[in-house]
């Protein structure tokens, strides 16, 4: 990455150094999440700064956040599976926990050594997802950490990698395209994917590799917590920055990073795909981005 981009994201990285009442959870395990399942597959450290996730043949695991949120900024720094990782899915997401689920995903599609991560990102709204995009990572994710940050606000959704956007999802309701307003939980979680998730199921996880380990740490939530009251949560106030005006689109250093990610590293995206969608493409990818 040249020297003009390395300063570009430096300039967007603050986009969640915010302070104020807003803040929820700065990067403690123990405190602001919980293990929805298989806690002998969990390891958290003391202070609780980081967290391992193991996938083996018996089981994976996975945890989530003890509040629900309405609108936010978001981010979590993850390490990813290293060497053959085929067939496995490291998550970090939002989601309901109603049947008509909202969701926002980040979900890390392992694959044989030497071959590069897929990040897959999807937007469901009222229970409807459909709207897969995956990008190849511009560095390896397995090597250090790297952070991964969603803003959800009332005009739009933005995926972050590094403080670089490589997806958004705008509001445009007042065009008649569904948009997230139920609060939602924060997850991440590590499964079997091999059904799906390397060559389309046709490289299945070698289990001789096992265990498989993810590694999480520093879990950022500056976000309305709903039992303040939802309508506080949709006030454009100090304590809920992520709806000021100024968050309302992404700013001219960021549609350069964005054009930059979506140019080099999309390799699939739903609104591209005719024949999937019987040449009917959802009505939001005619629409504006940002």
């Amino acid at each position: 990455m040249d020297t003009i981009l390395s300063l570009l994201i430096f300039v967007c990285a603050t986009i969640f150094r915010e302070s104020g009442a807003s803040v929820v959870s700065l990067g403690d395990f123990n405190k602001g999440f919980y293990i929805t399942w298989s806690p002998s597959h969990v390891e958290t450290t003391p202070d609780g700064q980081s967290r391992n996730l193991t996938l083996d043949q018996n089981s994976g695991c996975g945890f989530a956040s003890n509040d629900t949120f309405l609108f936010g900024g978001f981010s979590m720094k993850l390490r990813l599976v290293p060497g053959n990782s085929a067939g496995t899915v490291v998550s970090f997401y939002m989601s309901t926990l109603e049947a008509r689920q909202d969701e926002l995903d980040f979900e890390f599609l392992g694959d044989v050594d030497g071959k590069l991560y897929t990040l897959q990102t999807n937007v469901f709204v009222d229970g409807v997802g459909n709207r897969e995009q995956r990008f190849r990572l511009w560095f390896d994710p397995t090597k250090d950490f790297h952070t991964y940050s969603i803003l959800w606000n009332l005009y739009q959704i933005v995926f972050f990698v590094d403080s670089v956007p490589i997806r958004t999802f705008r509001n445009h309701e007042d065009k008649g395209v569904p948009y997230p307003t139920t609060q939602m939980g924060l997850w991440a979680s590590i499964w079997n994917g091999e059904d799906w998730a390397t060559n389309g199921g046709q490289t299945k996880i070698n289990w001789a590799g096992a265990p498989f380990v993810a590694s999480y740490r520093s879990p950022k939530v500056y976000s309305c917590v709903v039992d303040r009251g939802p309508l506080d949560c949709f006030a454009q106030s100090p304590d809920n920055w992520w709806n000021s005006q100024r968050l309302n689109s992404l700013n001219w250093l960021q549609r350069r990073l964005y054009k930059w990610a979506r140019n080099y590293y999309l390799n699939y995206d739903y609104c591209k795909d005719y024949a999937r969608f019987n040449y009917k493409l959802p009505k939001e990818c005619s629409l504006t981005k940002y």
